[in-house]
C-alpha cells in the first residue's frame, strides 16, 4: 500500500513539474524572442527557440518519468529495466537541479525538487524488493 501511495504522489508531482517547467520555458521564451537583443553575438530567434526546444524535451521527459510510475502504482509491480533506467536518470536530474535551484533560485525550490527526487528514490527502493534476482548459472540441486 505504501508503495502504491509514493509511486502513484511521485507521478502526479512529475506531472505537475513538468506542466510547470514548460510554462516558464514558454515565458522564457516569449521573452527573449520580445528583447530582440543579441548577447555576445548570440542571434534571439535561435535563443527562444532552443529554449522552447528545452521546454518541451525537459516536460516530456518528466512526464514519460510520471507515466512509468504511474504503470508501477497501478499495477503494483517494480518498474522494469528501462523503466528503472528512466527513473535513476531522473532522480540523477532531480539531484544537479536541486543543487541549483539551491544557489539560483533559493531554498523553496531546493526543497520541492528534493521533495520529488525522494519519491523517485522511495519508489524505487520500495520496489527493490520485487525484482528477482538473476542467476548466472543454474544451481544443481
Amino acid at each position: 500500500m505504501l508503495r502504491r501511495l509514493v509511486a502513484g504522489l511521485g507521478a502526479l508531482a512529475l506531472v505537475v513539474e513538468a506542466a510547470v517547467l514548460v510554462v516558464v520555458h514558454l515565458v522564457l521564451g516569449r521573452t527573449t524572442a520580445d528583447q530582440s537583443m543579441s548577447i555576445q553575438g548570440s542571434d534571439p530567434d535561435l535563443m527562444s527557440k532552443a529554449t522552447y526546444g528545452l521546454g518541451a524535451a525537459i516536460g516530456a521527459f518528466l512526464l514519460l518519468t510520471g507515466v512509468l510510475l504511474a504503470v508501477a502504482a497501478v499495477r503494483d509491480r517494480p518498474p522494469g529495466r528501462t523503466a528503472r533506467v528512466v527513473l535513476v536518470a531522473a532522480a540523477v536530474t532531480h539531484g544537479v537541479l536541486g543543487a541549483l535551484a539551491a544557489a539560483l533560485v533559493g531554498w523553496g525550490a531546493f526543497a520541492a525538487t528534493m521533495a520529488v527526487l525522494c519519491l523517485i528514490a522511495g519508489t524505487l527502493t520500495l520496489y527493490a524488493d520485487g525484482v528477482p534476482e538473476r542467476r548466472l548459472r543454474p544451481t544443481t540441486p
